[in-house]
């Protein structure tokens, strides 16, 4: 259902940002008065709120590809921080523009958020019985909406001005002042406990006629325990809330609602062309275009595919940057990779473009030919074939020449229409293995059944049946700790969790430490080619800077540790 957040661009979509973007008037207040008197038009706005996902500031570019680039899997092409490597080298300042859009962009969505639910709330005892129960519905979603654009407000900026409804954004700036973490974190417990008592299972859904790429109460549980994940560790650091963490994924895992997919590669089959498959995608960004405009850079795409793929050159559309790169330590030291058919489809040891013997353009071509990716991580490589693969091995997930049909691609330079996973049910199983572990303080049974069941899926094996090739057991705290922090990396490798993940366990400038001297006793250069080691600081940058034009206007607000 790619067209269902676009409908209200045909009303009059203009976002009017004023010179502090907490103060937003937006798309969503057109002639509201009018509007929104039956479930139809209360759902034409409601995609309005869904379509804020597709911003640059959000998940349309920086919170999918580009913040989330630097940690100890992944970094930014070439070794400098010119241009667009600035931000993935952590070199930015708090006049960086694009910490100021994703801040504005994530405040807007808020208010998108706030006016819907405020304006149904005046409507909804209006409507008829029907009626009243598809618009029960939309306001949960629009709750479970205005949560999340809160959790990544923040997790990435720590301390926020915490505006619970539209008047709060019409204060002066000098008023606004930044809520305890602890607070907004409490304040999203409360939207989606609310989503999660309104909202149908998606296979249960007989309320909405397409819950394509919709809100469910499985998304709501699952967000609600990645939340509770992040609660418990930096910069909070409630450990309380691994206990909720385990219990509110546990209702989702023993409801059997959700499931694996059986074969791994089908998610990136399925995320490459628009196919919703509501087993395992629990919240998912549907990108599409030509919907509105008709021209891609007005159009709600994203860069899914072009800046995290497989670099490429003479291909249908134009070309692929891929200015993602894969630290070749991570897949050397990925254990049981022999076994695991993840590691296989997670990077790219090839590249598209010209064959020089042919003159055929776009097509596969190796990076070297003395060797690919498995040779230059072995003992005996030489230093020539691991500078082959130091700056060239990309993400696979998203390969544009190898997944995306034609119905689906689009003929862009910069944009795409592939889909971004914001949380798949694999990861839920696997906060609730860390959950159980740190909440009981060793693994449980139920612990070693979530993490084993990703772990048979990514070995080609049957999710449900023991088997001893994949499954781990009779581990210690620390051991199982470590396990799942390692099965995160493999499970969910470049699709924008692993920086979290690393500061929420605390964690983020030691790995990035690690990972710099592991390049560097791999191959002798390496350390020019991992940059962000140098602008990488300890109690930093774990948070994003608050704006510096929101600081100036913003005067009761403090800026972040170390900025």
């Amino acid at each position: 259902m790619k067209k269902f957040k676009y409908y209200l661009c045909t009303l009059a979509c203009a976002i009017t940002v004023s010179s502090c973007s907490l103060d937003e008037t937006s798309y969503t207040e057109i002639e509201k008065g009018n509007y929104m008197k039956n479930a139809a038009e209360a759902e034409n706005v409601l995609l309005g709120v869904y379509r804020d996902m597709v911003q640059d500031g959000i998940y349309g570019f920086h919170l999918s590809l580009y913040f989330t680039i630097p940690s100890d899997i992944a970094k930014v092409t070439g070794n400098s921080t010119d241009g667009l490597r600035l931000i993935p080298s952590n070199a930015y300042t708090s006049s960086q523009t694009e910490i100021a859009t994703t801040w504005a962009n994530l405040y807007s969505a808020i208010y998108d958020a706030n006016d819907f639910i405020e304006t149904l709330g005046q409507k909804i005892g209006t409507y008829d019985e029907g009626n009243y129960k598809k618009a029960a519905v939309y306001m949960a979603e629009a709750r479970c909406l205005r949560a999340m654009y809160y959790f990544e407000l923040v997790r990435w900026f720590g301390n926020v001005a915490l505006i619970t409804n539209t008047a709060q954004s019409r204060q002066h700036p000098s008023t606004f002042t930044q809520a305890d973490p602890a607070d907004v974190y409490k304040f999203i417990e409360a939207d989606l406990q609310y989503a999660i008592d309104n909202l149908p299972y998606a296979v249960d859904d007989n309320i909405r006629s397409d819950n394509s790429f919709r809100l469910s109460k499985g998304a709501a549980l699952g967000l609600l325990t990645k939340v509770y994940a992040t609660w418990a560790g930096y910069p909070v650091h409630d450990t309380s809330k691994w206990e909720n963490a385990a219990k509110t994924a546990k209702i989702l895992v023993e409801s059997g609602k959700h499931h694996l997919l059986s074969d791994f590669e089908q998610l990136w089959k399925n995320t490459c062309n628009g196919v919703w498959d509501g087993d395992e995608s629990l919240i998912e960004v549907s990108f599409y275009a030509p919907t509105v405009t008709g021209v891609s850079a007005n159009d709600p795409c994203g860069r899914i595919g072009k800046w995290n793929g497989v670099q490429a050159s003479g291909i249908r559309s134009v070309r692929n940057a891929g200015n993602w790169r894969v630290i070749p330590t991570f897949l050397r030291d990925w254990k049981d990779r022999e076994s695991d058919n993840r590691w296989k489809y997670s990077f790219a040891d090839y590249k598209y473009g010209k064959n020089t013997e042919t003159g055929e353009d776009g097509v596969k071509l190796v990076i070297n030919t003395s060797g690919n990716i498995e040779d230059a991580i072995k003992d005996d490589a030489t230093d020539a074939l691991k500078k082959a693969y130091i700056d060239n091995v990309c993400p696979r997930k998203w390969d544009t020449e190898e997944y995306v049909n034609s119905a689906n691609y689009l003929v862009d330079a910069n944009l795409s229409n592939i889909n971004w996973y914001i949380l798949r049910y694999a990861d839920v199983l696997l906060l609730y293995a860390e959950a159980l572990n740190e909440w009981k303080q060793g693994p449980t049974d139920e612990a070693y059944k979530a993490i084993n069941m990703v772990r048979r899926r990514g070995f080609g094996l049957p999710v449900e049946t023991d088997n001893s090739a994949s499954d781990l057991s009779g581990m210690s705290y620390t051991e199982f700790q470590q396990a799942v922090r390692n099965e995160r990396a493999y499970e969910l490798a470049f699709e924008g969790h692993r920086r979290q993940d690393l500061v929420r366990w605390g964690i983020y400038y030691e790995s990035i430490r690690k990972t710099s001297q592991d390049l560097v006793d791999w191959y002798s250069g390496g350390y020019g080619y991992y940059v962000c080691v140098d602008y990488t600081k300890k109690n930093k940058n774990e948070l994003l800077p608050i704006p510096q034009q929101e600081m100036d206007i913003c005067t009761q607000f403090d800026q972040n540790p170390g900025w």
